[in-house]
């Protein structure tokens, strides 16, 4: 990953804080739409951080892939394409 590891990990531990919020908000019988309201939230932020690691994926491994051609490339577009399919299922 080429990505900013160090940048990504803190966001990564900013949202595992905003779930252990989530999780003392249920236990404590937080209003529902709340909640919920932090569920989205906290989606919204993993969802960030999938696109900022597709696009690094794009920028680096495909883009080399692409440069070196063959087979490689074709993989790595197609692998590019499932992630996408899946993020946009999500």
């Amino acid at each position: 990953m080429r990505a900013d590891s160090a940048a990504i990990r803190a966001r990564l531990r900013r949202i595992e804080g905003q779930v252990r919020g989530l999780q003392r908000m249920v236990d404590e019988d937080a209003y529902c739409i709340d909640v919920l309201t932090q569920i989205s939230s906290a989606s919204r932020a993993l969802q960030a951080v999938a696109l900022e690691l597709l696009d690094a994926h794009l920028e680096h491994c495909v883009r080399e892939a692409i440069d070196g051609g063959g087979p490689d490339a074709d993989a790595k577009i197609a692998e590019a394409s499932a992630a996408i399919a899946r993020l946009v299922k999500s």
